[in-house]
């Protein structure tokens, strides 16, 4: 009875995200404000109908009702309560029921928000999102229903998956059900998948509010990008989060010792998060400028579109990977879409084109306009670096009926120099002036954090003398952001401390304070080069061993050692054989800590999955993993011990990311005291001193 009432309500969902679509146009060329009203008043009623939906099989989960098609597929008695919920996004059908009702959960809220402002794109905005809603909940309706029975049809070989009865048909109900991925029951996996949607499908409001601009023809208007930004911003943070939980995933669930891999499906959503980092950068010319209006409605295209692709990959099957679905029947329906959208959408934007010119110049090379627009090429050729990468072994199998695989030696030799540069750039960018910056004082400002990065590069060097040459000259630019960034905070600190008499704490919150979207930003920075110093430990430093050894006997791997104890079997609690070592790590021949690497094999699933043993320093990981073992005396075991430095930064840099992000996305009018500020500082700012958006204090 609950499932029918949760299909009634996705159908009733999909006549109603169709009717919010057509009314929404319908009401804008007819000028029927009460048209408008009704699509209004649709789009908030398709989230509540998808959330009945929604919960009906969160219930059904709950409960294990094995009646159910996908319930039988991804739950079973074994699984506590907790993982039977989370397996909404575990299969494929609820993953694409939890995706369209946060894409209509993100357009309600849209519309229901103060819209005066915006009062003139709202029709277009409901038409252009929820045209991508009404596909999505389409899908979910017509090809991925997780509301599905299992029937035994007599002749036929398998069950027959179907909502309504086959002729001859009867119901089949399992005893218990087949349960998730091993590789899922992992907290990475619990919160990835969410983040990641939510990234995701928040690129549907910017998209939508650029397209409705276009529309309109009120692309003269800043209006809307102002709005636009703060939606993007939170479909940024969602997706960052989501690429940090999953690399986490990765590192402790498949047992490879990484947490990147260039897989398709992390290339897929590392592409959307790079075209929006770039927009986010220079959504901030249109603001100040009026510049490169025609870029950031590019860039938003291609972020939407480059989020429609990734769902393509994940979704579909298309390609192989620990991280995607298996193959369905979504591939044409999903490459169809995207056709006509980004074909659409880059169309609209050409007829727009001269509407869309820049209001002013770029004046000089030494200036935050010309850092702003080399950063976003290089994004730009990140992406498609990654894109070709991802694709090309589509394209040859399309054509030549051979897969050729492009590993990460590609991935890592293309982009790795690009990565630099911007990290380079995020270091000087902050020191430039807008229109134009005077050599000597940008030199000036350089000595700084240019010196200091020099000696840290050296005293690196000293630490490691093993390390090579592009190792050393990547810390050193890591150090040279991190002192241009702290010597921001330093500069604005020092200003507030000697005109307010305020001691350094108090000075340091009053500026983040009342400067929280510079200063955020800067705060994100840090996040993103303390990630940068994990791929860098990752890239140049990392070591790794494999041996074979009996009771008592150690496997060495630079100044580790690793001495086996033992060997135990036994039954867990949800089904799975347990596998574990019992070893002791030790460092320069002390005892360090007892590390316990083990292999759980799933029984119902037949799979293995195996879990490392880790000592966890912020300097690095000792990783060991339990890989074969003799199987009739328990005598002897292989290992593969991984050293992994820097690593943890790649997860402290996510919080102090996401830090930053909570900071910057935190509004506040700006103060009389900082607006003051800005003004006396004004001519210094044009002859190039120092760039107001720096030293401002605050108030």
């Amino acid at each position: 009875m609950i499932p029918d009432i949760g299909l009634i309500a996705l159908v009733i969902a999909f006549g109603m995200s169709v009717y919010a679509t057509l009314m929404a146009i319908n009401g804008e060329w007819s000028q029927q404000a009460r048209w408008v009203a009704s699509a209004r008043n649709a789009t908030v009623a398709v989230f509540g109908l998808l959330t009945i939906s929604v919960l009906t099989v969160v219930y059904s989960l709950y409960v294990m009702d094995f009646s159910q098609a996908y319930v039988a597929d991804v739950s079973s008695t074994a699984m506590s309560p907790f993982l039977r919920i989370t397996a909404l996004w575990g299969g494929q059908q609820g993953s694409v029921l939890f995706w369209a009702w946060m894409m209509a959960g993100f357009v309600a809220v849209v519309v229901l928000r103060k819209w005066e402002s915006n009062a003139a794109l709202m029709p277009y905005i409901i038409f252009v999102a929820m045209l991508t809603t009404t596909f999505f909940v389409g899908v979910v309706v017509f090809i991925t229903n997780p509301f599905t029975k299992m029937w035994l049809v007599p002749g036929a070989k398998d069950l027959v998956i179907a909502i309504f009865q086959p002729a001859n048909g009867q119901q089949y109900i399992p005893y218990n059900g087949s349960g998730l991925n091993p590789l899922l029951r992992h907290f990475g996996m619990i919160g990835h998948p969410p983040t990641t949607y939510l990234g995701f499908t928040g690129f549907v409001i910017p998209f939508a509010f650029a397209i409705a601009a276009l529309m309109k023809k009120d692309t003269v208007s800043d209006l809307w990008i102002r709005s636009v930004r703060r939606w993007t911003l939170v479909a940024w943070i969602f997706l960052s989060i989501g690429l940090i939980l999953g690399g986490r995933w990765a590192y402790d669930v498949l047992g490879w010792g990484g947490f990147w891999g260039w897989d398709p499906v992390e290339n897929a959503m590392l592409m959307p998060w790079l075209t929006g980092t770039a927009f986010l950068h220079s959504v901030m010319m249109t603001e100040k400028r009026g510049m490169l209006k025609r870029w950031n409605i590019l860039l938003i295209i291609l972020t939407y579109s480059l989020s429609l692709f990734g769902t393509f990959i994940t979704r579909t099957g298309v390609v192989g990977s620990v991280h995607a679905f298996s193959k369905t029947a979504l591939g044409p329906a999903f490459l169809v879409f995207i056709s006509i959208t980004f074909i659409g959408a880059m169309v609209l934007l050409m007829s727009r084109w001269n509407d869309l010119k820049s209001e002013h110049e770029m004046e000089s090379i030494l200036s935050r306009e010309a850092a702003f627009v080399l950063q976003n090429m290089l994004f730009l050729a990140i992406t498609i670096a990654v894109l070709w990468g991802t694709v090309f072994p589509l394209i040859t199998e399309l054509f030549t009926e051979t897969k050729i695989t492009v590993g990460p030696p590609y991935f890592k030799q293309v982009t790795g120099p690009m990565f630099m540069a911007l990290i380079t750039l995020m270091g000087i960018t902050p020191l430039l002036a807008w229109r134009k910056q005077s050599p000597r004082k940008l030199l000036l400002r350089l000595a700084v954090p240019l010196s200091g990065s020099i000696v840290a590069a050296i005293a690196w060097a000293l630490l490691h003398p093993k390390s090579q040459l592009i190792s050393i000259f990547s810390m050193g630019m890591v150090f040279f952001v991190i002192i241009s960034i702290l010597a921001e905070f330093w500069r604005g600190t020092s200003i507030r401390m000697s005109t307010r008499g305020e001691n350094p704490l108090l000075a340091l919150i009053k500026l983040v304070m009342n400067n929280r979207r510079r200063f955020g930003g800067y705060i994100i920075h840090l996040g993103v080069v303390m990630i940068a110093l994990g791929f860098i430990g990752d890239a140049f430093y990392k070591q790794e061993t494999q041996g074979t050894v009996s009771v008592g006997e150690s496997l060495t791997i630079g100044e580790y050692s690793l001495r086996f104890d033992g060997l135990e079997s036994y039954m867990g609690s949800d089904g799975r054989e347990i596998v574990e070592a019992k070893t002791m790590l030790f460092k320069d021949g002390q005892p360090v800590k007892e590390l316990r690497p083990r292999r759980d094999y799933f029984v119902v699933q037949e799979q293995p999955v195996s879990i490392a043993g880790v000592l966890s320093t912020p300097a690095e990981d000792v990783y060991v993993l339990l890989v074969g073992w003799e199987t009739v005396s328990n005598q002897s075991s292989t290992f593969k011990i991984y050293v992994n430095p820097l690593i943890n930064w790649v997860w402290i840099g996510g919080f102090v990311l996401a830090f930053g992000v909570l900071i910057g996305a935190w509004s506040k009018s700006r103060g009389n005291g900082e607006a003051t500020y800005s003004l006396k500082n004004r001519s210094d700012e044009l002859a190039g001193v120092v760039p107001v958006t720096q030293v401002s204090t605050g108030d």
